[in-house]
């Protein structure tokens, strides 16, 4: 419902900080729907579908981040609509959704009753290995979804060209999810695999020329972040008792949102510093140290089993 106002509201925006506010809606949203939704999967799976079935729901999102871009096309060239009505259309699209799952899930609706406790940071802790690799992974995915557009703008990219680039990066995200219980049983050594992908990319990028280069460079990201992040929420999940799950989900959000902002917030600099390519040369040196992190520590980044309480 905050997600669905906070759209319709950017619609009658007047000013930046409007949209600004309207925005910082947008994320609150975001906090209460992602957590909750991964907690709910995760207490309703058992340790062998739990990846999978967090991978899929993730995988659904990404669809929907791929579909949105293409319909929000058609209409602003199609029916000839403005951005502002095109915010309309897709808030009164939410609104009709939230009504449609509430009255096919009345029957079936489960409480769960957790309190605010801080010994979830506490918990956090005790992964440091996940938490270096979370915070370069999301760091990384922030600068793709952020700075990397103007960037493909900078380098001769058209609106299309930036659209395709986009869809193919989301192809390659939802494949990698769909397929991630087969390439998921060695969790360590994938996750060593995605940060090499994820590192592989950025470098592509920055001395790409060409649309091909670019697809290339998403493709590999867009593999590494997909695989990444179930895998180190597993690891965590695997280590903690069944009733702090929800509470360890919240904490390790928190953890990928720290990244999330880092990523734009240092790249940003960098690039008006020393060249638009530079945030993606630094961050790939960066994906080196943490790969050898990563074999160093490899042990670490295995999930174990454990009896809940």
């Amino acid at each position: 419902a905050i997600n669905s106002t906070s759209i319709y509201l950017l619609s009658i925006a007047q000013s930046v900080p409007e949209i600004m506010g309207f925005r910082i809606m947008t994320g609150i949203a975001h906090a209460f729907f992602w957590p909750p939704c991964q907690a709910i999967i995760a207490n309703e799976s058992n340790e062998q579908t739990r990846v999978r079935n967090i991978s899929w729901f993730t995988m659904f999102f990404v669809m929907g981040f791929m579909i949105g871009p293409l319909l929000g096309t058609v209409f602003l060239e199609g029916l000839d609509v403005t951005y502002r009505i095109l915010f309309q259309i897709a808030s009164f699209i939410l609104a009709s959704t939230i009504i449609f799952a509430l009255l096919i899930s009345r029957k079936s609706i489960t409480n769960h009753h957790e309190r605010f406790s801080l010994s979830s940071i506490k918990e956090m802790k005790k992964f440091p290995e996940v938490i270096i690799l979370l915070i370069f992974c999301t760091s990384s995915f922030g600068i793709i979804l952020s700075i990397y557009p103007a960037f493909l703008n900078d380098s001769g990219m058209s609106d299309t060209d930036i659209l395709l680039l986009y869809f193919a990066f989301g192809i390659s995200r939802v494949i990698s999810l769909a397929l991630i219980g087969k390439i998921s049983r060695k969790t360590s050594q994938t996750l060593i695999v995605a940060i090499i992908s994820i590192s592989v990319g950025l470098a592509i990028s920055a001395v790409s020329d060409s649309i091909i280069m670019f697809a290339i460079a998403l493709v590999f990201m867009g593999f590494g972040f997909s695989i990444f992040f179930p895998l180190t929420l597993e690891i965590i999940l695997s280590k903690t008792s069944k009733r702090m799950s929800g509470k360890i989900i919240g904490a390790y959000e928190t953890v990928f949102g720290i990244g999330w902002a880092i990523g734009p917030t240092l790249g940003g600099p960098i690039a008006q510093s020393f060249g638009n390519q530079s945030p993606y040369l630094v961050f790939f040196i960066i994906g080196i140290a943490v790969t050898v992190l990563a074999i160093k520590y490899r042990k670490k980044l295995e999930p174990k089993r454990i009896q809940n309480s």
